[in-house]
């Protein structure tokens, strides 16, 4: 039986910029930088309160990365929608859909990351 959740995978052609993404807009921490003894590079983050780790992987050899649409994606919590909008927008990420209220009064919206994942934000309902 499995204990817990390392990480999750997300192969990229453009390491550099999606760890831009991740580290500027997003605001994740870089854990650590390595080679596979197969030659790929990879960079591990970690979002602030999580335990889990994102692995952004570059390995040319597999070919182009294909996203489909509405395949997958990560999904994060912020404190405030708005001012994280404004954040990403200003870095040139504006939200591609919402945000949106539910009926428990979360808050939930969209950005699309390099290479075509998608991210889910999420703002609590405010007790």
């Amino acid at each position: 039986m499995v204990k817990k959740l390392l990480h999750t995978r997300y192969r990229v052609e453009d390491l550099e910029k999606t760890i831009a993404f991740y580290r500027d807009v997003l605001g994740l921490e870089i854990t650590r930088r390595s080679k596979s003894p197969r030659g790929s590079e990879l960079v591990f983050f970690k979002a602030p309160g999580s335990q889990e780790e994102i692995e952004i992987c570059k390995f040319d050899e597999s070919g182009p990365v294909q996203v489909g649409p509405d395949l997958t994606h990560l999904a994060f919590e912020v404190e405030d929608m708005e001012a994280f909008a404004r954040h990403a927008a200003a870095l040139g990420h504006p939200l591609s859909d919402g945000p949106t209220k539910t009926s428990s009064g979360s808050v939930f919206a969209f950005l699309d990351a390099p290479e075509g994942y998608e991210v889910e934000l999420v703002q609590p309902a405010r007790q």
